[in-house]
């Protein structure tokens, strides 16, 4: 579970440089709105491994995290120019975040040892 809170310490990092870039760097709007949107699923899913931890879901932060790459940065990647088609992955990363839900709450319904 270490490795997991680490990286997502170092999500949160990312996202705060993302977040930073979008409301100083950027003056298209589109662009702008992909970062703030990439920013808020990648802090509420780096939050949401630590969670993860507390109530024993280990399958919850690889899915949380592989969802932060793949929704946070398809998006960040299109607001820094990548080819708008890169957004038909995005969805792929919201289904991840579901199913890191789904085993949140797994977690925090089984009985704590």
């Amino acid at each position: 579970m270490r490795i997991w809170l680490i990286l997502a310490a170092l999500g949160g990092l990312l996202a705060v440089g993302f977040g930073a870039f979008g409301a100083h760097g950027v003056t298209d709007p589109k662009a702008r709105e992909w970062l703030q949107t990439g920013t808020l699923y990648a802090f509420v899913h780096c939050l949401a491994v630590f969670a993860s931890a507390r109530v024993k879901a280990p399958l919850a932060p690889p899915l949380f995290l592989s969802g932060v790459l793949v929704f946070s940065g398809s998006l960040y990647a299109m607001a820094l120019g990548a080819p708008r088609i890169l957004g038909a992955i995005t969805p792929i990363g919201g289904l991840l975040f579901l199913a890191g839900w789904l085993m949140l709450g797994r977690g925090a319904w089984k009985p704590q040892a």
